[in-house]
């Protein structure tokens, strides 16, 4: 898969471009059926799909409280989960507000015809685009009549499917529930993180662990708890467990993200860790005292153990 994020210098005549617009947040099994779509047309057309999605999220943007964003994918995330899933092109738009305060004329005319010379376009019949929200799907109908593409509609029940996957995917994760997230997304909820330096306490009581620190602030850390993990070390795969919460057995007060990678003993620091939450365990608990801790620790990773297994 290509990836282009500038338009005046950057992009290629494409082949018979067949197009779909969204941020695609979780790429998930309701995505992939828009996807299936776009490379149906595309073997129709003898073309290339090309999906265009906006970078910062638009929300930040447009919305006068824009609020606090949480996404299911990173753009770096997102990029490697329509690379997967067979897409030809992917183009991030810089999204800004001179952007966003395009007509809907300029934005079929300027933006969508100029750049990508679409033979098909697929949109959502309820998609809104241009200053104020203007434009629609009619208003690309019209043009596809005039400069010669067609427009193609997202049946209403595959945008709701989309719409309710998101939504569920991430009060899912807010609440423990992974395997329902997971269902959804069609693949294990996954982020990656930097090892830094804790307190050490975990090897004190025979289970050290990686600290994370995970450097995009949008990206949607799951409820605190205790959870059975999938580690990626460069090429390298091991499974352990993972504490996201406060560790109030040792009167912690800031939140942090510390895995056990399991028959383990070496030092990573200054590494990056994709980490793949494969099974929530238990809720986050104080102890009394570190050796009931321990007892807990025992038990949680002979849990996830047979999990594995």
């Amino acid at each position: 898969m290509k990836v282009y994020r500038e338009l005046a210098n950057d992009l290629p005549a494409f082949r018979n471009a067949v197009i779909t617009i969204g941020t695609f947040d979780g790429v998930h099994q309701g995505h992939q059926q828009i996807l299936q779509q776009m490379k149906s047309e595309a073997a129709r057309v003898n073309g290339e799909t090309v999906i265009i999605t906006f970078h910062p999220h638009p929300r930040k943007i447009v919305s006068s409280v824009p609020g606090d964003i949480k996404l299911i994918n990173t753009l770096e995330e997102k990029t490697a989960l329509l690379e997967q899933a067979g897409i030809d092109n992917l183009v991030v738009i810089p999204f800004d507000h001179q952007f966003s305060n395009q007509s809907a004329d300029d934005y079929v005319q300027n933006f969508l015809y100029h750049y990508f010379k679409p033979s098909v376009i697929i949109i959502g019949y309820d998609h809104r685009f241009g200053k104020g929200r203007t434009g629609d799907y009619h208003l690309l109908e019209k043009y596809g009549r005039e400069l010669g593409f067609e427009v193609k509609e997202i049946s209403e029940e595959m945008l709701n499917q989309v719409v309710i996957s998101s939504t569920r995917i991430r009060e899912a994760l807010l609440n423990n529930d992974i395997d329902t997230a997971n269902h959804f997304l069609g693949y294990a909820y996954f982020f990656e993180g930097l090892v830094v330096e804790g307190n050490k306490i975990g090897r004190t009581i025979g289970f050290p662990t990686a600290n994370l620190h995970i450097s995009s602030e949008e990206k949607l850390i799951p409820a605190n708890g205790v959870y059975a993990v999938k580690i990626q070390l460069g090429q390298e795969s091991f499974v352990g467990m993972m504490n996201i919460g406060v560790r109030p057995t040792v009167d912690g007060k800031k939140r942090v993200i510390e895995v056990n990678i399991f028959n383990f003993n070496r030092d990573i620091y200054g590494n990056q860790l994709i980490i793949r939450i494969e099974k929530f365990l238990r809720g986050e608990v104080k102890f009394n005292g570190l050796e009931e801790l321990k007892a807990q620790l025992n038990a949680d990773r002979n849990q996830a153990m047979e999990f594995f297994a």
